[in-house]
């Protein structure tokens, strides 16, 4: 008897294979180590394998397909109607393997090495700008606390506490227009950024007027 259709269920370890021969009648129906599927559907001769569509699918449908094997994947959401019992890993394949074979299924894309290398890149960022969204909230938080607001916009938040870097301005004034820092004279590691309508109380003339006074002394208004 040859096998023509073969379930595979894949995962981490232990994978079921359910197959088949032309006229229905199971041909084989075992577990297999991840280090035996491969030469295993070396020795079987060209066949049509389904696989659910999920984690790694991509990546065993590309090594099956180099040995001269058709291989469709599935949505698992397709597969579901065809269990008939209890759900483990042998009526799972055996659902696979059933579920290839329907005309009307609707079958999931190969992808290629390169497509899921950019998809990895999109994921990455995605995940960076959901981390970076919570931080920003979380120190704005911080900061409400303090009494001190800032913008909600990300960029709007950067640019109103970027420094003035022009030579001979005043980085602690208030009055020439543009954003500044207020340093500590080197005690503080981390400068305070003050934006265009920030104001900065006075300090009189018989007072230390160190920036670190400043800093001290003068509350900080940022909208």
């Amino acid at each position: 008897m040859q096998i023509t259709t073969v379930g595979l269920d894949l995962a981490k370890r232990i994978f079921q294979v359910h197959a088949v021969d032309a006229s229905g009648d199971v041909v084989v129906r075992k577990a297999l180590r991840r280090s035996q599927v491969l030469p295993f559907f070396v020795k079987l001769p060209r066949c049509l394998i389904g696989i659910e569509a999920c984690g790694t699918s991509h990546q065993w449908a590309r090594e099956l397909t180099e040995l001269g094997h058709e291989v469709r994947l599935m949505p698992p959401s397709y597969v579901k109607p065809y269990v008939k019992r209890g759900k483990n890993d042998a009526v799972d394949a055996e659902a696979i393997c059933e579920a290839v074979t329907r005309p009307t299924m609707r079958f999931v894309a190969m992808k290629s090495a390169e497509q899921q290398a950019a998809l990895s890149l999109h994921r990455t960022r995605n995940l960076l700008v959901k981390q970076r969204t919570q931080l920003v909230n979380m120190i704005r938080g911080l900061l409400a606390e303090f009494g001190i607001d800032i913008p909600q916009a990300f960029g709007a938040g950067a640019q109103a506490g970027a420094p003035d870097r022009r030579e001979g301005s005043d980085a602690g004034s208030a009055g020439n227009g543009n954003a500044g820092s207020v340093s500590c004279a080197g005690r503080c590691s981390t400068p305070m950024f003050v934006s265009r309508r920030s104001t900065v109380r006075s300090v009189p003339s018989n007072e230390p007027t160190t920036s670190h006074d400043a800093c001290r002394r003068s509350p900080v208004s940022v909208r």
